[in-house]
């Protein structure tokens, strides 16, 4: 027996239909409000959490891991590119991810 009872596939599909929904609402709402596109993105780390669920991958690239704020390029991060490597600068906490890519 589970220590965790897990999850049924239907609740896993409407938590991910979720996350899409929470990027999208903070997307739109940047520009007016970018606290909010940061609870978001914080609301939608918490049900990836609660369900167990990988983050989609088109959405890991969008928020910080190191503060979790929404980034917009050349509004709230710099992007440049070198080696190989796409880096992702956060100007809220001034720390850096770096991504793989293929030339």
């Amino acid at each position: 027996m589970s220590r965790y009872n897990s999850k049924s596939k239907e609740q896993k599909e409407i938590a991910k239909d979720r996350i899409k929904t929470l990027f999208k609402e903070a997307e739109e709402n940047f520009s007016l409000d970018p606290k909010l596109s940061n609870r978001y993105v914080e609301l939608a780390r918490k049900l990836v959490m609660k369900y167990r669920i990988r983050m989609p991958s088109e959405f890991k690239r969008r928020y910080c891991k190191h503060c979790y704020s929404y980034l917009m390029p050349s509004k709230n991060c710099r992007i440049r590119t070198k080696d190989g490597m796409l880096i992702v600068y956060c100007l809220d906490c001034k720390k850096f991810n770096k991504f793989k890519y293929k030339k």
